[in-house]
């Protein structure tokens, strides 16, 4: 772990730089205090933030389902930093430790952290959910146990990428992918990317990826992507394997004729795990689902997987440096929340 010597320490500023959404399309770089630590907390120095595209709903929409910005907000929630400062509590974080921060906080006595699974605490904190702030600004505090410790190999926005990767990791938990599947990942995102990659290293045999955009599905190649297709051109569902034969599709596309078509692929038995987040209702195939007794599930977020994406990105098991083709600062934020629909692109970050 990097520790860095008193003399390396930064005063720690009263005031810092803060991206606001103030409604939709409108950002304003404000001046707000520096926070202090609470006794089991950390203050972090933040580096590097990845731009996720519930952000760049919330700058278009102002919502996301229930969630509405009602009042101005801070967004971002893909963090790494520096401890600048710990709580009077904490004794297994130091200052000058880089850290990745995990941005949903539990209960810690709820029924669903109690049970491991405190993505599905209905009261958790999550940054850049309304009416929470988020990351992009200059500093913040976090319960210890959630800013994870990274090592030297991981660079700043690989460290910051951790947080997409727990999602491909929860996704391919989720489906129960082993030895042998034969997986159809929908969506060639930086999600569906990593969900590849994941699906690979869990045992897949085959892990065929499909998108609307010849860029993305190149770029899937070299995330554990053993065939593509354009969703335009698309093998029929009647066809053997590519165009059938599947036993787990992840939908990281929330686009509902991409999951009907997906579900008609798999086998019987077949696992269906939706990620990504689109419309609000789909149209089931009620049929199929019964005839086929296929397994339907969602994702929220991730639970206990930090330790298992930093062992991956430390091994080289996953590249996640090459996600990221644009970086932006405090005050380029709204060109980083609009650059997804750039020829190319799949990640930006941003760098305080």
């Amino acid at each position: 772990m990097t520790t860095a010597s008193p003399a390396d320490i930064p005063v720690i500023p009263a005031t810092m730089k803060a991206s606001v959404l103030l409604a939709p399309h409108e950002l304003e770089l404000q001046e707000r205090t520096v926070p202090h630590p609470g006794p089991h907390e950390v203050l972090i120095r933040i580096t590097s933030v990845g731009v996720c595209g519930s952000d760049t709903h919330y700058y278009e929409h102002g919502r996301i389902g229930d969630f509405v910005v009602e009042k101005p907000m801070i967004l971002g929630h893909e963090p790494a930093g520096v401890i600048v400062a710990v709580g009077s509590d904490v004794h297994d974080r130091q200052v000058g430790q880089r850290v990745s921060l995990e941005p949903g906080i539990p209960q810690p006595f709820s029924p669903q952290t109690l049970h491991g699974q405190y993505n599905l605490d209905p009261a958790v904190r999550f940054f850049a959910t309304p009416p929470i702030d988020g990351v992009f600004c200059e500093y913040v505090t976090h319960p210890a146990p959630f800013a994870h410790p990274v090592p030297d190999a991981l660079s700043d926005d690989a460290a910051a990428l951790l947080e997409p990767l727990s999602v491909g990791i929860s996704a391919v938990r989720a489906a129960g992918v082993t030895l042998g599947d034969r997986v159809l990942i929908t969506g060639a995102g930086p999600v569906g990317l990593l969900a590849a990659q994941c699906a690979r290293l869990a045992g897949a045999l085959d892990v065929v990826v499909t998108d609307t955009r010849d860029d993305r599905l190149v770029t899937a190649m070299s995330y554990g992507a053993t065939e593509t297709f354009r969703v335009d051109n698309a093998p029929s569902p009647d066809e053997p394997f590519p165009g059938s034969g599947y036993t787990v599709l992840l939908d990281a596309s929330g686009a509902e004729p991409a999951i009907l078509s997906g579900m008609q692929r798999l086998v019987p038995e077949g696992r269906v795990v939706l990620v990504g987040m689109g419309a609000d209702t789909l149209r089931l195939p009620v049929p199929l689902i019964q005839e086929r007794q296929l397994h339907l599930t969602g994702i929220f977020r991730y639970a206990n997987t930090w330790d298992t994406a930093i062992r991956m990105a430390e091994q080289g098991l996953v590249d996640l440096d090459s996600l990221v083709t644009t970086r932006h600062g405090l005050d380029d934020v709204a060109a980083a929340l609009t650059a997804g629909a750039r020829p190319g692109a799949l990640k930006a970050v941003v760098n305080p």
